[in-house]
């Protein structure tokens, strides 16, 4: 895990996202489409040593695991979820994720037919990530009436997808094989 120090502008963007949200109820969150991208490795990429522990076991030499540098390819995939659905898991392929690539195949083929399903109270929230803010996507959710939902920067944890992207990267390691091709990933 990585800890992210927060400054005391993040945490005063947190509090006041909170205060804004606090009165939230089901029906508001069900409005809410959380979406992110992910990156999958066939190794770790970082040379960091993980530590997967229970609450409590402190840092016992048994939870930790040592990787070595990546040296084949992975995946980055996008999905999204809401309270009564999800979005199919799109695989990111080869290139650059540019902001048109993000509007022709997010935005296109995910985000939009699902607002059409939600209606007119349909929130979208996504990333600060440059992709996600070039002017032809604002320009694209503007023209579509969609509402975005901002969260605050350094704060991927009032992302609820996080935790899905955490039981899928876990679900992976638990295979006794990892997987060679993206239709490995998906099985």
């Amino acid at each position: 895990m990585v800890c992210i120090p927060l400054t005391q502008r993040h945490r005063t963007a947190r509090r006041r996202w909170v205060a804004e949200h606090r009165d939230w109820e089901q029906h508001d969150w069900s409005q809410v489409l959380f979406t992110d991208k992910s990156r999958y490795s066939l190794e770790c990429d970082t040379r960091r040593v993980l530590v997967w522990r229970d609450r409590g076991t402190q840092n016992n030499p048994a939870f930790v695991r040592e990787r070595s540098q990546y040296r084949r390819a992975g995946w980055m995939v996008w999905s999204g979820i809401s309270i009564g659905g999800r979005t199919d898991l799109h695989m990111i392929r080869n290139g650059t994720f540019t902001g048109r690539r993000y509007a022709d195949e997010i935005l296109r083929l995910h985000v939009i037919p699902y607002a059409g399903a939600i209606g007119d109270s349909f929130v979208f929230q996504d990333d600060n990530t440059r992709p996600n803010r070039a002017r032809l996507v604002e320009n694209m959710l503007e023209a579509e009436t969609i509402q975005r939902m901002e969260l605050p920067a350094c704060s991927p944890d009032l992302n609820s997808i996080e935790h899905v992207w955490d039981m899928l990267r876990r679900r992976i390691a638990s295979r006794p094989r990892p997987p060679a091709t993206a239709r490995d990933f998906y099985m």
